[in-house]
């Protein structure tokens, strides 16, 4: 498996890299009843959770950038983390056994670092009977937005 540029986490939200280069990159995550944060989201009606629906496409983002940091003469990648959120919609439910879809591209960067990018994330359903790289055109939308990710501001003392 290849080595995700996330460090330590507690959920990885990115199962399988279907594309990436350093403007796009397209993801999947596959949603299963034995992930952890399902017990109690909700009791009876399991669905992944809104805030993890958008860390799957930051993460999807942190990929976007390592590509970049790699073409880049030096390659030494940027600690980059989520700085801000606009225009965010959510849409349909993504439950166990679908997928997630999600498909980040670079929209700007500005002077101070940061890079915004737009993100949506379809729901892959019936994902045990379909390939994950699916069509979207028979998926519904779950979540889309911009967002930006800032470089890591280190505290002097």
């Amino acid at each position: 498996m290849n080595q995700l540029p996330f460090g330590f986490m507690h959920f990885c939200l990115v199962d399988q890299v279907l594309e990436c280069g350093p403007n796009r990159a397209v993801t999947v995550k596959n949603v299963t009843l034995s992930e952890e944060y399902l017990q109690d989201h909700f009791p009876g009606f399991h669905v992944l959770p809104g805030v993890f629906m958008l860390e799957a496409l930051v993460q999807s983002a942190r990929l976007v950038l390592a590509a970049r940091d790699r073409a880049v003469a030096g390659g030494v990648p940027k600690r980059m983390v989520l700085g801000g959120v606009r225009a965010l919609r959510y849409g349909n439910f993504v439950r166990p056994g679908e997928g997630l879809r999600s498909e980040v591209t670079i929209d700007k960067e500005t002077d101070d670092g940061c890079v915004v990018f737009k993100g949506s994330a379809t729901v892959i359903r019936c994902a045990a009977n379909s390939s994950a790289g699916s069509s979207a055109s028979n998926a519904d939308t779950a979540v889309s937005g911009r967002f930006t990710m800032r470089p890591v501001r280190m505290l002097q003392l």
